[in-house]
């Protein structure tokens, strides 16, 4: 009898062990809410980025890659959304040469991925929202179209220039009168040359600086983005 009363009491004692160190493990076990696994990039972000090749209209063509990566970092809430050096992968669009009569040249990019330094990569849509690395230029319509500003008082200049050219050579020969035909003359040659010219191209360098913004929120897993700024 003393022998089964001494098995069921440590029977007993050892089941209430096991409880104790299975409760144990369970309150031990960290719980992380969706909030703090996931971060999100808002909608209107603004992300400066520097191209990492040459674009032009003259020698670009629709479809082909573009690659930048990003100047600074972007923070929300003490939290690093996206780090400098990321990289940043889209495509042209949408290219146009300008014309010799009229038509401004134009090029509309979308950019589709971040690629963290780390490798994590996450897909956006972003669009070209300023572009203050690129002497004149402006920018077109919603989709962030970049334009080549107009040359219309250029064009103008080499009308002039040549109607000039053309009066001093015919009064140099032919007196008064040879200088109002000569500046006929040279004004018809500058407008043919201002007519059969192309606008100028537009050319982005290697380095230009653009403005991309966010189009849309983009959910991102926290535990893959640096904790804070250092």
């Amino acid at each position: 009898m003393r022998v089964l009363i001494t098995v069921f009491l440590l029977g007993s004692l050892a089941a209430a062990q096991t409880g104790t160190i299975a409760k144990a493990d369970t309150t031990a076990t960290p719980t992380v809410s969706t909030s703090e696994s996931h971060l999100l990039i808002p909608s209107g972000t603004k992300v400066p980025i520097a191209l990492k090749h040459a674009i032009s209209t003259k020698s670009s063509r629709e479809g082909e890659a573009v690659y930048a990566e990003t100047t600074f970092p972007v923070v929300l809430n003490d939290r690093v959304l996206i780090p400098a050096g990321t990289y940043v992968q889209g495509k042209i669009s949408r290219i146009q040469r300008a014309g010799r009569v009229k038509g401004r040249a134009e090029v509309l990019m979308h950019f589709t991925t971040l690629i963290y330094p780390s490798g994590y990569t996450v897909v956006l849509p972003g669009a070209v929202e300023n572009v203050p690395g690129a002497d004149k230029t402006s920018m077109k319509g919603e989709e962030g179209t970049i334009r080549q500003d107009s040359q219309t008082g250029e064009k103008v200049g080499t009308v002039a220039t040549a109607a000039g050219t053309g009066a001093v050579i015919g009064g140099l020969s032919h007196g008064a009168k040879g200088g109002l035909i000569g500046a006929g003359v040279g004004g018809a040659v500058g407008s043919a040359i201002a007519m059969l010219s192309r606008g100028n191209d537009v050319k982005l360098d290697a380095g230009t600086t653009l403005e991309m913004v966010i189009q849309r929120e983009v959910p991102l897993d926290a535990g893959r983005i640096p904790a804070a700024v250092k």
